[in-house]
């Protein structure tokens, strides 16, 4: 029952996301996502469903996040089918076919150094000034924030530690 608040703000973006729960007038929110009345009820705006949350919100748990010393990506060239895995560290610029792979940093949850690691990358097209991508990716769930390329794919792997 929470995703229909997480999905309503996500689908909403940065100018759907102002105030907090409980605080969204139907004025205020003419996408018409989620209309909340109270903390603990939200409205589904196409079937008028009311849904009543079983008491108040658990807390989202604390994660301790740690910066890596470089980051492993995945890299393949979708027509000649070749795969490499490269390691990056933090500042560094590598040519991956025809594409510039530049790593910001790469962070990840003490918990989970592997699966649940992402990193800041800057990837462009040797010779071209605009970027194909830039920002977080993420290990765990590639596809949620992925280069649009027609040729490569580029994936994080996970951050290195050491």
């Amino acid at each position: 029952m929470r995703w229909a608040l997480l999905i309503g703000v996500l689908a909403a973006g940065p100018a759907g996301a102002q105030g907090t729960v409980g605080e969204i007038a139907p004025e205020d929110n003419p996408n018409g996502f989620v209309e909340t009345v109270d903390p603990n009820t939200i409205i589904a705006p196409l079937t008028g469903e009311v849904i009543t949350l079983d008491g108040p919100a658990a807390p989202t748990p604390r994660v301790r996040v740690k910066a890596g010393t470089g980051a492993v990506l995945r890299w393949l060239d979708k027509v000649s089918g070749d795969v490499r895995d490269v390691e990056l560290a933090p500042g560094e610029v590598q040519t991956l076919g025809r594409l510039e792979v530049a790593l910001g940093e790469c962070r990840y949850p003490e918990a989970n150094v592997s699966g649940d690691a992402y990193a800041w990358l800057d990837i462009r097209t040797s010779g071209r000034e605009e970027t194909d991508f830039s920002g977080w990716m993420l290990a765990s769930s590639p596809a949620l924030s992925a280069l649009d390329h027609p040729r490569y794919d580029v994936w994080v792997i996970r951050c290195t530690t050491a």
